[in-house]
């Protein structure tokens, strides 16, 4: 009959003293961006900070206590738990969590990279993880562009602007379901103001109006911002370590592992605990192939696979794909087309700041040359804070040809390589590199025609993958060693000797 309402109420952290309990407190938030440890390790912890206090003696509580009070105060902490847990949820906003409403495609579009869960056979050969690199449309959750780079760069990042504008093309063996025409895109519609959507695949050829990206330094880059200011996009910086400000593409990343990755040979998983035995022994796939079918895996799963965040407000049971939520959005919006020039993209390639000599530009030990240089050799640009130097832009993905600007025109010249009729296959600064690494730790003279038939060999040595005859047994017995791949072979060490023997003998004016 007794009204318990009234009655006085046990603490919640019972009787333990409050100079105690601040003391876990502290303890616990310094343990946010520190390694995981065990409760046993608080309770040594907390018992010499409680005998330091000054004032009245404080008296430390039985173990069994101690560890019902960290139970109390760890709940929804992961004190004990995953590290990465923990960081993540201390990231979290205080309070109640906002929503960003976005009510046309292109309003609000993010930015990000991530390593990808993938073995992939990259360009010198080398067995090795890659990264992705991808946008997202907030409104529609559409993936405008993806490339798939062994490190982020700033063109890589600059180029994901250039994708987003231009329709995704259509490769040859795609299946005819995948094109625009067939998907539930408003095709004719958009076919009578953009006639590059005649032979495009079904993905949204969106324009951002604003990009969020991360403090990467591909997106610091001043490459970036200018390939920004060109198209018009207002670029928000998200502050560091807050992966809520674009939690979109940190999702979308995730789903592209969970959805495609895990359907790959090479697939590793998030961790090493989640990788399985001799991965590295799979048939793997290179890096130009692997993004051939990412192209088309969202083309024909991402953008029709139907979205939890896509609902309709009044029938919140009807959920949509990113086409059908673009193809909405675009009745509402309307579509305005951005046709690219070939100098606007130039405008996002990197830029170097080279002198014109007698024998043409040098980069990395390569030499451009041609006719259109003869009346800028030697001669200033005029642009003192360059050093009179001029502006040139190079593709680290294909070195075969460079743009200079020529300042007192406004004009580009293409400059090729001058070993492009002896070398035809392309290849990109990565592989370049790689192998002039190489020559220099055989002893070599690291000179352009050794590089240039070093690099046909790696090249043909990854297209062709490890010699089974030749190769030697892995450490667990079966199959060839990836490891092999990082040596150059003897052919090669015998050819590049040639080479650079003949290139040392060559005279001064021949090279």
């Amino acid at each position: 009959m007794v009204d318990g309402r009234q009655a006085p109420r046990r603490p919640v952290l019972g009787q333990v003293a409050p100079e105690v309990v601040e003391i876990l407190r502290q303890l616990m938030d310094q343990a946010t961006d520190g390694s995981t440890h065990t409760v046993s390790y608080y309770f040594e912890r907390v018992g010499p900070a409680v005998k330091k206090l000054k004032g009245p003696p404080v008296e430390m509580p039985s173990r069994a206590t101690f560890y019902r009070l960290f139970n109390r105060l760890e709940a929804g902490r992961h004190t004990t738990g995953s590290a990465r847990t923990r960081r993540s949820l201390a990231n979290q906003p205080d309070g109640v969590f906002d929503q960003v409403t976005v009510c046309r495609p292109g309003e609000l579009m993010e930015i990000d990279s991530t390593p990808f869960d993938v073995l992939v056979r990259l360009e010198n050969g080398v067995v090795d993880r890659c990264e992705l690199v991808g946008m997202v449309d907030v409104a529609t959750r559409s993936i405008t562009a993806a490339v798939l780079r062994p490190t982020t760069k700033s063109v890589d990042a600059a180029l994901l602007l250039a994708r987003s504008v231009t329709p995704a093309p259509m490769r040859p063996g795609w299946p005819e379901a995948l094109r625009m025409e067939h998907s539930v895109l408003p095709y004719e519609r958009l076919l009578s103001v953009d006639e590059r959507l005649r032979h495009a695949a079904a993905v949204p050829l969106i324009i951002p109006e604003t990009v969020v990206v991360d403090g990467g330094k591909a997106f610091l880059s001043k490459n970036f911002h200018a390939a920004c200011n060109a198209f018009g996009t207002e670029v928000i910086h998200a502050p560091p370590r807050t992966p809520t400000h674009k939690p979109h593409i940190e999702r979308t990343l995730g789903s592209a592992a969970s959805l495609f990755a895990q359907f790959l040979t090479g697939y590793t998983g998030r961790s090493t605990e989640y990788r399985g035995r001799k991965v590295e022994d799979e048939p793997l796939f290179s890096l130009h192939q692997l993004q051939e079918l990412l192209e088309q895996w969202i083309s024909a799963k991402w953008q029709n696979r139907a979205h939890d965040s896509l609902r309709d407000p009044l029938a919140p049971g009807r959920t949509f794909s990113p086409n059908e939520k673009y193809a909405a959005l675009v009745e509402s919006a309307g579509f305005l087309p951005l046709a690219l020039t070939a100098e606007d993209y130039l405008e996002l390639l990197p830029a170097r700041w080279q002198a014109i000599n007698s024998y043409g530009i040098k980069i990395n030990h390569r030499i451009y040359n041609c006719d259109e240089l003869n009346d800028l050799r030697r001669e200033k640009s005029g642009i003192t804070e360059r050093k009179n130097r001029w502006e040139v832009r190079h593709d680290p993905y294909d070195i075969r040809l460079v743009w200079l600007r020529n300042h007192r025109t406004g004009q580009w010249i293409t400059v090729p390589w001058r070993l492009l009729s002896t070398t035809a296959t392309p290849f990109g600064e990565l592989a370049w590199g790689h192998t002039a690494r190489d020559l220099r730790e055989q002893g070599e003279p690291v000179t352009e025609d050794a590089i240039a038939e070093a690099v046909g060999d790696l090249l043909d040595r990854a297209a062709s993958g490890p010699e089974e005859e030749a190769a030697p047994a892995s450490p667990h017995g079966h199959g060839p060693n990836p490891r092999r791949l990082r040596r150059p072979s003897r052919r090669l060490r015998s050819r590049t000797t040639q080479s650079t023997r003949r290139t040392t003998r060559s005279p001064r004016s021949s090279r």
